[in-house]
């Protein structure tokens, strides 16, 4: 993975994880760090998507057939990911550069291992090959009711939005699971707080990783 840093922003939707996404990328930005993407510096990258392909199938998952079979969902996005991993991952991570991803492998661990029921390390296995050794160095999932994410939605639902409360709700069991199974890299921050109260916790646990690592 080269000398660069993975941060990954996790939740069920409608927690905020872009927002945060986007005021950890400025506050690395601001300190003179090399984040994001080389052709885009100091931005968020977003998963599925980052790519011509990944953008391509991110539309058939969020806009395409409303039904779609649970591990053709699951494969679409390894797919994706494996592009993102190929094209843009590994080139920075190699070039020293922060990477903040809004949605990375966990979400599939999250919604299609537990939420759709094919099993965790079933779809960490279908996720291997694309991904390898490109982990995150730390996942912060936002803890959000799931009924109050689906109420902050605007606009028209996607395809995943449209599954309802009781995914949303196996979803983040689903989250809560991974981090009881992966405790020094999945951190649970409270997200039900004002948004500069979760950047503050996010900000100290991205703090923590660069210390750790000499940053």
């Amino acid at each position: 993975m080269g000398d660069g840093i993975l941060i990954t922003i996790e939740g069920v939707d409608g927690c905020g994880k872009s927002t945060q996404a986007a005021l950890l990328c400025d506050a690395l930005a601001a300190r003179g760090l090399a984040v994001g993407p080389a052709d885009a510096p100091g931005t968020v990258i977003r998963e599925p998507g980052g790519t011509p392909a990944g953008e391509a199938i991110r539309d058939i998952l969020l806009h395409g057939p409303e039904q779609l079979a649970p591990w053709t969902e699951a494969l679409l996005y390894a797919a994706a990911r494996a592009e993102l991993v190929a094209h843009v991952l590994r080139p920075g991570l190699a070039a020293g550069r922060v990477l903040v991803l809004d949605r990375y492998i966990d979400s599939s661990l999250a919604y299609q291992g537990y939420a759709r029921g094919l099993g965790i390390d079933a779809v960490m296995a279908a996720n291997g090959r694309g991904v390898g050794d490109v982990m995150p160095h730390v996942t912060v999932v936002l803890v959000l009711d799931p009924a109050t994410g689906l109420a902050r939605a605007s606009g028209e639902a996607d395809r995943i939005e449209r599954e309802g409360l009781d995914f949303q709700r196996r979803v983040a069991d689903g989250f809560a699971e991974l981090a009881r199974r992966f405790p020094a890299r999945v951190r649970l921050v409270d997200g039900e707080r004002p948004v500069p109260q979760v950047a503050a916790d996010v900000g100290a646990l991205v703090d923590e990783l660069l210390e750790r690592r000499g940053v």
